[in-house]
């Protein structure tokens, strides 16, 4: 008889000395029979443990990787701006995170994965599991908590330099916590009208969005674009002090290309967690195939948009002004581009159509930033060609490019390949194809319905953008009461700094409180400047300074 449970058995030594004592083999054969029922029952139990210990490291570990891309993030977008908003851009990043985990953790993870149920109804969003009430698997959550800090803090850099903080923390945690949510229930829950894991998907396909490609990216890029329209480009960008048209765009340069090129790499390091990972077991049959195949076409794509955006430029130039010229600026972002193209279909193409999705990608990051200087749209980071139109790019380049034999090692399914796959077989079946393109129009149309109007209504409240003293004296002296930079590039005028600590002292009166310059009022000395411009101000009435002129403008 067996005394002793097979789950008791796991924690012991040695299986065979554990059904021993449990069985207590007199030599009969019915015993013996107990004694290797007892050892196959209890090496299952032991295997079965033993994945779940796998799987669930291999999460925290992918989790890790796409978390530390925020470091990626952050020093990409430190590097871009310039030296005096360095802390406000730093704290930024930070506050993703910690929107996103809040935002996450209360409704956000509820919304996109709660009743999901392999075979139930559709739904359109999820209905259970708030503030992770039944949750098993937390190592699920932590990997979809990091995805959802990924799609919040894309936007970070290319609102740089001019945005509210208060704007700033209510847009992480309304996104994170359910602009964000609803789309990953509609592509990636067992439940979802798009999902390719539906019992019935879509078209006998669904969405085939393996790691966040229009997930994450399409939607963080699209959201820095409206977001970006209704804030309007930084001061003296597009247009001088008195709102005229600049003939020239002034180039705004970061102050660090060194951080820049770092927080590329870290972001490439993260990606490996972020497309491999996506896997999120590894102890399943092929799975370990599948994510390596994924870690590959990442490194490929990555490359050929590096080496396309970089050459391509190269010819531009030389093309314009007669000068060869290695861009570094593009270069990097051509290799973001690359990696965000692939990440939607990153374990469903072979690795020689990774490399031309991601060739495409640099080539469509320069046409798309071009654009968007010529339309007077200021992206400070270049967030929105990179990630928007890539993350686009990507969900049709699956819908072109999906093999059949991957698909099928994936979805376990494989009747509507990519269109040019299909060609191969003679039917020219575009049904994957359309399936992207539908995926395509829902992502944009919830994300335009609902951040259009958020983004509007911060900015009719007055909390969306900074004033324009704020944004010259720079948003770490007017946020954070001290910049740390002295670049000769970046110094700031006396006058400025004084107008703003007066006008600082003004709004404590009015809220009947007396400003201690000694404490609330940023030093001149802190920032010295061969500038002397005597410069007027034009309030809108409502205490916020609308521009900034020095009278020595016309």
């Amino acid at each position: 008889m067996v005394r002793t449970s097979p789950q008791d058995l796991v924690s012991m030594t040695s299986t065979y000395e554990s059904c021993v004592e449990a069985v207590s083999p007199s030599g009969s054969l019915e015993d013996a029979y107990e004694m290797l029922q007892c050892i196959a029952t209890t090496s299952d139990e032991n295997h079965k443990m033993t994945s779940i210990g796998v799987n669930q490291f291999f999460l925290i570990y992918a989790a890790s990787l796409v978390f530390l891309m925020q470091a990626g993030f952050a020093m990409l977008c430190a590097g871009s701006v310039r030296i005096k908003n360095v802390q406000n851009t730093m704290l930024k990043n930070l506050l993703d995170a910690c929107g996103a985990s809040l935002g996450f953790y209360t409704i956000g993870y509820a919304f996109a994965y709660g009743g999901d149920n392999f075979g139930g109804a559709t739904t359109f969003i999820g209905t259970s599991n708030f503030f992770l009430m039944d949750v098993q698997n937390y190592a699920f959550w932590l990997f979809q908590f990091a995805f959802a800090a990924t799609a919040a803090t894309i936007v970070a850099g290319t609102l740089a330099e001019r945005c509210q903080m208060t704007a700033y923390l209510f847009y992480s945690t309304f996104l994170t916590g359910f602009v964000y949510p609803v789309i990953v229930h509609s592509v990636w829950s067992q439940n979802g009208f798009l999902s390719a894991y539906q019992e019935e998907p879509l078209w006998g396909s669904g969405m085939v969005d393996f790691a966040g490609g229009g997930v994450v990216h399409f939607t963080g890029g699209l959201t820095a674009l409206i977001a970006t329209y209704i804030l309007g480009p930084r001061t003296g960008r597009f247009y001088d002090r008195r709102g005229r048209k600049l003939d020239k765009p002034k180039p705004f340069p970061g102050h660090s290309v060194a951080l820049q090129v770092l927080g590329a790499f870290i972001l490439w390091f993260g990606w490996y967690g972020f497309n491999a990972g996506s896997i999120t077991t590894v102890t399943k049959d092929g799975n370990g195939k599948i994510a390596s195949l994924a870690a590959v076409n990442t490194t490929l794509a990555a490359a050929s948009g590096c080496v396309s955006a970089l050459f391509t430029n190269l010819i531009i130039k030389e093309r314009k002004t007669g000068e060869a010229t290695f861009n570094l600026i593009r270069a990097y972002n051509g290799c973001l581009a690359g990696l965000v193209s692939i990440t939607a279909g990153c374990a469903v193409l072979e690795p020689w159509a990774a490399i031309i999705t991601g060739f495409i990608g640099g080539l469509l990051y320069l046409g798309v930033s071009t654009l968007l200087v010529r339309l007077r749209l200021d992206d400070a980071v270049d967030a929105i060609p990179v990630h928007m139109t890539n993350g686009v790019w990507g969900l049709i380049s699956v819908g072109l490019l999906a093999s059949t034999n991957r698909l099928e090692a994936v979805y376990g399914r494989s009747e509507h390949p990519g269109w040019f796959y299909s060609w191969s077989q003679g039917s020219a079946d575009g049904t994957l194809l359309g399936i992207q393109l539908c995926g395509i129009l829902f992502i944009g149309s919830w994300v335009t319905v609902i951040m259009l109007p958020f983004f509007l209504w911060l900015n009719y409240l007055g909390w969306f953008r900074a004033d324009s003293l704020e944004e010259v004296v720079g948003l770490d002296i007017s946020y954070h009461g001290q910049s740390f930079g002295s670049g000769s590039e970046e110094r700031i005028s006396s006058e400025y700094i004084e107008a703003y600590n007066r006008r600082k002292e003004e709004i404590m009166q009015r809220r009947g409180r007396a400003s201690d310059p000694g404490h609330d009022s940023y030093s001149v000395e802190d920032h010295k400047d061969t500038q002397t411009d005597s410069f007027t101000q034009e309030d809108n009435g409502n205490g916020v300074v609308d521009r900034v002129i020095p009278k020595s403008e016309p």
